[in-house]
């Protein structure tokens, strides 16, 4: 369930995130067409796609960059799986950074990629990564229990959204049926999931969360924890379905986009890409860019200078250290010492048998 902040980073204050699945037959072609119709009308500065030697193998990657609000510039990275899973839906993951701390009601990155209407074109880019559930929708909970409970604890894990349960006490009319996540920001509208419940599901749906610490208000609405979030802090006691604007819900929401987060899975290599693999740069990033090349380069330039005259000394003092020794050597070879005593020659063994016969000889007689 709730997973620990200390297995991953904090999410920058200035990044936005999110990922999902697409559903038609040529995401590819659908982004390539967008973009360039958002160039064309200003409301992209430009766009990239990266080519097959730059990117991930079996990713599309594209960049894009946009100016909000005070001319701060955002920089967008979305990767998409060229193949499609056995659903035929394709994952896409898209991260962005501006250049000053996120603004709620900055354009979502996710429209400044996708088309805003995602019914007006071939497949649909706003399906959560949850199978079955949708972004700016009212996604209703299976009413088999162990499918509802499934639903629930992936919910719950899932720490790249955010995830509203909203209980129905009686069931609701048209206008009550709308998904609540149209009073949302569009910042925030492409990151929540909202689930409802059926009036009949309070208990099944309590007992699936009550393992993340969570419960429910009957007719309210509680927002899934991630991390060391208490989750009373985000229950709404009240929710009326009747079309009007739930605000306190909604204040719900915002403060808990504003506290600070993990990283969620897989998005630490995604900004990692975006921040230090960056190719959409414009003339003056370009410039900027071969200067630190340069001063990068006349920096190890200085360093191995430095090495080589390191070691030069080093060698040079070694050498006198050497004549010194050589020096100091051949003084005490020149100092006189007292001459020893020659050994006496050695005696061969054929010298030595004789003179132990002629130890052995008889005397001479008188007159031989």
């Amino acid at each position: 369930m709730p997973t620990s902040s200390a297995a991953h980073p904090s999410t920058p204050s200035t990044v936005w995130l999110t990922r999902g699945r697409h559903t038609g037959s040529a995401p590819g072609e659908v982004l390539r067409g967008q973009l360039q119709r958002f160039k064309e009308t200003g409301e992209i500065t430009d766009f990239l796609e990266l080519p097959e030697d730059a990117r991930p193998a079996g990713k599309l990657v594209f960049e894009a960059r946009w100016s909000v609000p005070d001319e701060v510039t955002v920089r967008a990275r979305l990767e998409l799986d060229e193949d499609a899973d056995r659903e035929q839906t394709r994952a896409w993951a898209l991260i962005a950074e501006a250049e000053a701390p996120w603004n709620r009601r900055w354009p979502s990155p996710a429209t400044r990629l996708w088309p805003e209407e995602p019914w007006e074109i071939d497949g649909q880019w706003d399906h959560s990564q949850l199978a079955g559930l949708r972004f700016r929708a009212a996604n209703a909970l299976p009413s088999d229990d162990k499918e509802l409970r499934r639903v629930l604890r992936s919910a719950a894990r899932d720490d790249w959204s955010v995830h509203v349960v909203v209980h129905e006490a009686m069931t609701p009319d048209a206008r009550g049926r709308e998904p609540l996540t149209r009073f949302l920001t569009d910042g925030l509208r492409d990151r929540v999931v909202e689930h409802r419940a059926a009036p009949q599901q309070l208990r099944a749906v309590n007992w699936a969360l009550k393992e993340a610490r969570v419960e429910l208000p009957r007719g309210g609405a509680v927002i899934l924890p991630r991390g060391d979030i208490d989750p009373a802090d985000y229950a709404v006691r009240t929710v009326f379905l009747d079309g009007s604007e739930p605000a306190e819900l909604v204040e719900a929401v915002n403060r808990f986009a504003t506290v600070p987060q993990p990283l969620p899975d897989g998005a630490d290599a995604l900004l990692t890409s975006l921040r230090e693999d960056w190719h959409l740069l414009t003339l003056q990033e370009e410039l900027d860019r071969e200067r630190q090349l340069v001063a990068m380069y006349a920096e190890a330039l200085d360093a191995m200078t430095r090495s080589r005259d390191l070691y030069r000394e080093a060698a040079e003092r070694a050498h006198e250290a050497l004549e010194v020794y050589r020096e100091s050597a051949g003084a005490v070879d020149s100092v006189s010492e007292p001459t020893p005593a020659r050994p006496a020659p050695a005696v061969s063994p054929l010298q030595q048998l004789t003179r132990t016969f002629e130890r052995f000889k008889l005397p001479k007689k008188p007159g031989s």
